[in-house]
């Protein structure tokens, strides 16, 4: 079934416009979601909007928007000014500049789409792709739509382009805000740890190996749930092994797992260790190695 486009634009770059149509690149993975009922007769509950200060129900035609500008301060706004106010959509993808795509860090990168050709496109469409996969650069540009301008990137992946909405840099948090401490980490446990990356790597990204196992196992229960069954129990979960504290113990371990060895068993804690059985008399001289029972008799 063919996709089914959900608008359509211009790309501009120098003096060439490319017709193009917009296809979404990806679709609701259909979350589990629950509604709030009604505790006594488990009718589905409807959200409203209350006024705090008159203490009533405020209706559709009585609302309007308005924009905080100081504590508890509001400048209010008509549907004609805030029409204003929103970006005139020019359906237009205006290319500023290329740059090499390894250069743009994934975290900027926010909605996808696929671009197809509009008609009288394709030899356009065809010649920006081979173009962009020949210098192995990306377009950066800039598109308006639906009351605001976005800052995108055009690629090419196989014969088709996508364009990747960009956050813009004040949307992205400076990774100085995150703590990271300074431990410093030793030349055997580095060799370890690369050793275990080199271990469990692959050479290319194949995501259909994975799956949402939470909503699937929810799904399943609730479909149990459906049937009349109680699934209030949790299901017992299989016991974990000895936590392993020593950094170096905990990557030999994850090494000698995945080669199919036993994991190596790393020291417990002191308060964990073992102590001496105690036995009785019997069994003690039941433990004895037979070698010892023999001198004994003899020298009786």
């Amino acid at each position: 079934m063919a996709a089914r486009a959900i608008g359509s634009a211009t790309v501009s770059f120098g003096m060439v416009s490319i017709p193009i149509k917009l296809y979404s690149a990806t679709e609701s993975s259909a979350a589990v979601t629950f509604n709030w009922l009604h505790k006594k007769c488990s009718s589905r509950l409807k959200q409203q909007y209350v006024c705090p200060q008159d203490e009533e129900v405020v209706g559709r035609d009585d609302m309007i928007k308005g924009y905080e500008f100081a504590k508890d301060r509001y400048v209010t706004f008509t549907p004609d000014e805030l029409k204003a106010l929103e970006e005139e959509a020019t359906q237009t993808i205006e290319i500023t500049e290329f740059v090499p795509i390894e250069k743009i860090d994934p975290i900027y990168f926010d909605r996808p789409y696929y671009l197809g050709p509009d008609k009288g496109g394709d030899k356009a469409y065809r010649l920006l792709s081979k173009a962009m996969l020949e210098t192995g650069r990306a377009a950066l540009g800039r598109y308006a739509a639906r009351g605001k301008q976005y800052l995108v990137m055009l690629r090419p992946v196989g014969d088709a382009l996508v364009m990747q909405q960009l956050h813009y840099a004040d949307e992205i948090r400076p990774q100085s805000e995150v703590p990271v401490g300074d431990a410093q980490v030793k030349d055997a446990e580095l060799k370890l740890a690369v050793q275990l990356v080199e271990q469990i790597s692959t050479d290319s990204f194949q995501p259909e190996a994975y799956e949402d196992d939470v909503r699937k196992r929810v799904r399943d229960l609730i479909q149990r749930k459906v049937e009349g069954e109680d699934i209030s129990t949790a299901p017992p979960q299989a016991p974990q092994g000895a936590q392993i504290i020593d950094l170096m113990e905990a990557l030999k371990a994850s090494l000698s797992a995945k080669r199919g060895a036993p994991p190596a068993k790393a020291p417990a804690p002191v308060s964990e260790k073992r102590k001496p059985a105690r036995h009785s008399p019997r069994e003690a001289e039941a433990r004895k190695p037979a070698r010892e029972k023999a001198s004994k008799t003899s020298g009786a």
